[in-house]
């Protein structure tokens, strides 16, 4: 069984709960096991906690899960951006996949209200990488 670990933002917590219930129920419902979930303020602070999530080495996969809202500046495109790549960075330096289960930039509360199912793919994604590496 695959073991999952989970990054949540609480930034937009109404929407990452949403996204949170749907990407459990999928890990169910392909067999993977969520061992552990991780909060943090906001998808800007989430790359240490997946890094410190690695460190401890109990987990075959660690999905990240926020909802980036447009705002008046081009701030949603920075923390997105800025996000991912560390967890790029992260999942090739310690050899786990870390996956992407954060909607955004450039949406607005309906669009990621409407995307919330997103966060399956981010769990499918994990569970068929920690299969095949």
């Amino acid at each position: 069984m695959v073991k999952l670990g989970m990054v949540l933002s609480e930034f937009n917590l109404e929407i990452v709960n949403d996204m949170r219930g749907a990407a459990r129920r999928h890990a169910e419902f392909l067999g993977a096991d969520v061992v552990t979930e991780r909060w943090t303020p906001g998808v800007y602070d989430m790359p240490l906690a997946v890094k410190k999530l690695l460190d401890e080495g109990e987990v075959d996969a660690v999905v990240t899960l926020g909802a980036v809202i447009k705002g008046a500046t081009g701030h949603d495109e920075v923390v997105t951006g800025q996000a991912s790549r560390k967890f790029t960075d992260l999942s090739v330096e310690y050899g786990v996949p870390v996956t992407l289960g954060i909607s955004g930039p450039d949406q607005t509360r309906h669009e990621a209200t409407q995307r919330v199912g997103y966060a399956k793919r981010a769990v499918e994604a994990a569970v068929k990488m920690a299969k095949r590496t």
